[in-house]
């Protein structure tokens, strides 16, 4: 029996991600959005691209959340879009109120599914998600490390000159402005980073990978950036759909691990269908962890906050 994902949300997020997961014939896809007719439109859009491209999935746009039932992975972009000089933290209430109505109609639909949340922000919409589904906090992850860390290697390759194919880089934290890259764990072609780039040079790097998000929102200025964070889902959607075992860093739920608990914060795991199946802790020195806190301490607060509503 094919795999089945369900993408909650059809706007450029959504679709995006249906489109990469159509490409990779990861599955049936079920797209849906409470706007009728846009789902549908969309979904039929890219289902009559298959015989072009070749991927052989059926895609149904619909409405109904019954569409969505025996789902594998949901995912769940639904949400308020950021705007220029609008926090993630603004959109907390409306988001918040946003997941856990999507999660309360979905979750009871696909018992076995994993889910992953990608709307901001991240971690504190993930706590949220799982919470509201009460599945097992392993099989309720959050996209960001993925989306971050790609950022983070794009600009790397630019400094240096290379393909983006020979980076690999490691990063943590919450998603946002207190990320946590790690230069320590970063290499090109296996080669420290600290090799080919300057200290300064790979200061201005993290900074930037930092503000990524807000660096398109702010060219786009009447939207957000799609393309790399659908693509990113769509790795996790692959990871658990073929039980890859993937080494990538996700928003996972901690219970003491990096000295932190009952908080859903970026670190590397290992990806496969069980969702977390494992939370890899690194070593890390004394100012990889004071980062790591205060990053920490920013999620906190968000989750705070989002308690207090």
């Amino acid at each position: 029996m094919r795999k089945k994902i369900s993408i909650i949300g059809a706007g450029f997020v959504g679709s995006t991600t249906a489109h990469w997961v159509a490409a990779k014939e990861l599955g049936d896809i079920v797209l849906l959005d409470v706007v009728e007719g846009v789902p549908q439109g969309k979904g039929l859009d890219l289902y009559e691209a298959a015989p072009i491209e070749g991927y052989d999935v059926r895609v149904l746009g619909t409405n109904d959340y019954a569409d969505t039932a025996n789902s594998d992975v949901i995912v769940v972009t639904s949400g308020a879009p950021r705007k220029p000089g609008m926090s993630r933290e603004d959109l907390i209430k409306v988001n918040a109120n946003i997941t856990r109505d999507c999660i309360s109609k979905a979750a009871p639909l696909s018992p076995n599914a994993v889910i992953i949340m990608v709307n901001n922000p991240l971690d504190a919409m993930t706590y949220v998600a799982a919470e509201a589904s009460g599945f097992p906090k392993e099989r309720v992850i959050g996209q960001a490390g993925v989306l971050d860390s790609a950022r983070y290697r794009t600009f790397i390759a630019m400094e240096a000159g290379v393909s983006v194919e020979d980076i690999q880089a490691m990063l943590m934290g919450g998603h946002g402005d207190e990320m946590v890259p790690l230069p320590r764990f970063s290499t090109i072609g296996g080669i420290p980073v600290s090799e080919f780039i300057p200290a300064d040079k790979l200061e201005a790097i993290v900074d930037r990978a930092r503000k990524g998000g807000g660096e398109i929102v702010n060219l786009l200025k009447t939207g957000s950036a799609y393309y790399a964070p659908a693509a990113a889902t769509a790795q996790m959607v692959e990871a658990v759909i073929k039980d890859k075992k993937r080494v990538v860093p996700v928003a996972a739920y901690l219970s003491g691990q990096y000295g932190l608990d009952d908080i859903y914060f970026g670190v590397p795991v290992i990806l496969g269908a069980g969702g977390v199946e494992k939370i890899i802790e690194l070593q890390l020195n004394d100012e990889e962890k004071a980062l790591v806190q205060k990053s920490a301490d920013a999620v906190r607060s968000t989750l705070e906050t989002l308690k207090s509503l």
